[in-house]
């Protein structure tokens, strides 16, 4: 099965990121891994839906005393 690629706003439909946020964290070399279908400005970002799922898997906290 193919990775599903989403745009800004799909990921914020899915997971309620905001794209405003998904943008700042670009431009702060932060956040998921992206694909830019252009390097000008106005090439098109896109996320692979696994590389959304592993970056909100890697800051997910699990309070002490409560199984991994």
């Amino acid at each position: 099965m193919e990775d599903e690629l989403l745009t800004p706003q799909q990921v914020h439909t899915h997971y309620r990121i905001a794209p405003q946020t998904l943008a700042n964290y670009r431009w702060r070399g932060e956040g998921p891994a992206y694909i830019k279908t252009s390097p000008a400005r106005s090439g098109r970002v896109l996320y692979r839906r696994s590389a959304i799922e592993q970056w909100l898997t890697e800051r997910t906290v699990i309070p002490a005393g409560q199984p991994a």
